[in-house]
């Protein structure tokens, strides 16, 4: 698998390395139709589970970006700032979206080079998770840069809070399925509007 986290939703991947947003992003758990929810890749006392994932998050960010792969050697201490990170770049998302979400201030190291063709690079520097939060945190500036930003989203539907990359023209989707989450919520609204008359029409006749 190129991007284990967003590919165990069915999903295409976001282009270049903000994909590996995405990723970091689509470790979290999540309730899905079928016999079992999609665990915490990240959660504590799963640190194989998640070396796996960093290893090929890592791969696919190398690939996108025209980088050389990097070895990266988690630890059980690495777990809990890793979910931490998920958490804090998820609330920026939505306080992007006028949420008004606290976004507390996170920082990381990063190496700004001149390449010999005069443009600029943006390199991550640590060991671990402080790696990947500045990988992460480099690859959204970028995408805020350039504009696509925005158009990395959170589903709507608060058990599923999938993160997708919304490639529709007017940048308007809120699902990160129509035909699932979307689906499920239009239902959702179709009963709760059928109720509210059922109730209405009730209170009538017993005047």
């Amino acid at each position: 698998m190129n991007w284990p986290a967003t590919e165990r939703h069915h999903l295409t991947s976001a282009p270049g390395g903000l994909a590996l947003v995405q990723e970091l992003l689509n470790t979290a758990p999540a309730c899905r139709p079928g016999p079992a929810d999609l665990p915490d890749l990240l959660a504590d006392g799963a640190l194989g589970a998640a070396q796996e994932w960093a290893d090929a998050a890592v791969r696919g960010w190398a690939r996108e970006t025209g980088r050389a792969d990097v070895h990266l050697v988690l630890t059980d201490e690495d777990l809990p700032k890793l979910r931490c990170l998920r958490d804090q770049v998820r609330r920026a998302l939505a306080a992007g979206d006028r949420s008004g979400a606290a976004v507390r201030f996170t920082s990381a190291p990063v190496v700004v080079g001149l390449a010999g063709d005069g443009t600029l690079t943006v390199e991550p520097e640590g060991a671990g998770a402080r790696w990947l939060a500045s990988a992460v945190l480099a690859e959204a500036l970028l995408a805020q840069a350039s504009g696509v930003w925005r158009r990395l989203k959170i589903c709507r539907n608060p058990a599923c809070a999938t993160a997708f990359y919304d490639r529709s023209r007017n940048n308007s989707g809120v699902w990160h399925s129509v035909r699932g989450c979307g689906n499920a919520a239009h239902l959702r609204a179709c009963r709760e509007r059928r109720r509210v008359q059922e109730g209405a029409a009730d209170s009538s006749v017993q005047l």
